[in-house]
């Protein structure tokens, strides 16, 4: 058969003359220089969270603290103030000769303090912001209601960011899996969930996230190739490389998130904006893909000429227009192929 003779559509792909061999050794110089990965299953293994150390303080943990509407408290200043001026106005108003009185001037000072306390505990509660209490550094509550609030003015009250809130990193220097330097932009989606973790257990909360990103992305990019230079024709883009942003997004997200939480922070998720190679191996790469890419478009051409050379001879044979020996049939198989290839492939070129 023509099949046999040249190794078949799926074969070898030896042609029956010199004149189909060049092309046949290119694709197979191409593919030998082409570097594979020494374990390509290993970005099927996914990357496991870290054991993190559980918070020492037991009681570390966020809870509500004791708070009321602001309006009471204005109402109690404005009652102990008239009651002050009341007391003041009596004692102008008592006889020169009368014996004087201590309860008087106490019952004033006791006043001036309801009155100090009523307007020092007010706070404004905003939207999207909370107030995270601490007395002698121990944690005492938090406060996330909204409007005019009255609390204890005694113990520090910290404003808090609870929204929602994202942050665009710098470009990540980072390594794939077979080494190649890249530079990732990655975008955090994040809210602070247990403000008394994200104060009091770490000493920046925000300075903690940005470093767990860039470890994150580097423990995540290194575990797979930029790139697949295989010769298939889904190789590239295919699962198990960076360019599927979509896993590479949850595996980050995943990971981001399980490392966060210990800190009392919330990440919703963590997208890589773009992977890339770095500038100092932007250009090898390059040249390396569209090498990828003409091995395979080599191929593809080598392959349909090879059945088409095939049905011809088939149909030719079994019509009975020809009648071939061996010899015969192995120069025409070799006169086809050349034609077919000549033909087929400037076209191939051209689109």
């Amino acid at each position: 058969m023509a099949a046999d003779a040249v190794g078949g559509p799926g074969g070898p792909r030896r042609a029956g003359g010199p004149a189909a061999e060049p092309g046949a050794l290119r694709q197979a110089a191409v593919r030998a220089a082409i570097p594979r990965p020494a374990h390509p299953d290993t970005a099927a293994v996914p990357a496991q969270p870290r054991t993190l150390p559980a918070v020492l303080d037991p009681e570390l943990t966020e809870h509500s603290a004791r708070a009321c509407s602001g309006w009471w408290a204005l109402l109690a200043a404005a009652l102990t103030t008239g009651g002050a001026a009341a007391l003041a106005r009596f004692e102008e108003l008592r006889p020169a000769t009368s014996p004087a009185e201590a309860w008087p001037l106490a019952a004033v000072v006791c006043c001036a303090l309801l009155t100090l306390a009523a307007l020092g505990g007010l706070r404004r509660g905003r939207a999207g912001q909370a107030w995270s209490l601490t007395l002698f550094g121990r944690y005492r509550g938090t406060i996330r209601r909204t409007g005019l609030i009255w609390s204890n003015p005694v113990p520090r009250h910290t404003r808090v960011d609870v929204r929602l809130r994202h942050w665009r990193s710098e470009p990540l220097r980072v390594v794939d899996s077979e080494g190649t330097a890249l530079r990732s932009v990655v975008l955090v989606v994040w809210r602070v969930r247990d403000t008394a973790r994200a104060l009091l257990s770490v000493d920046d909360h925000t300075a903690y996230l940005r470093g767990q990103v860039e470890s994150t992305t580097a423990r995540v990019l290194s575990r797979m190739p930029a790139d697949s230079f295989d010769p298939e024709p889904d190789g590239p883009d295919g699962p198990g490389t960076l360019r599927d942003t979509e896993a590479v997004g949850d595996e980050l997200t995943r990971l981001l998130a399980a490392e966060c939480k210990a800190v009392g922070v919330e990440v919703f998720s963590a997208r890589p904006l773009h992977v890339e190679y770095a500038p100092e191996v932007a250009a090898a790469m390059q040249r390396r893909r569209v090498a990828s890419i003409d091995a395979r478009h080599r191929d593809s051409v080598l392959t349909s000429v090879l059945d088409a050379v095939d049905d011809t001879v088939h149909r030719m044979s079994d019509r009975g227009l020809v009648s071939l020996d061996d010899y015969e049939r192995k120069a025409l198989v070799k006169d086809l192929t050349v034609a077919f290839y000549t033909a087929r492939g400037p076209a191939a070129d051209a689109r």
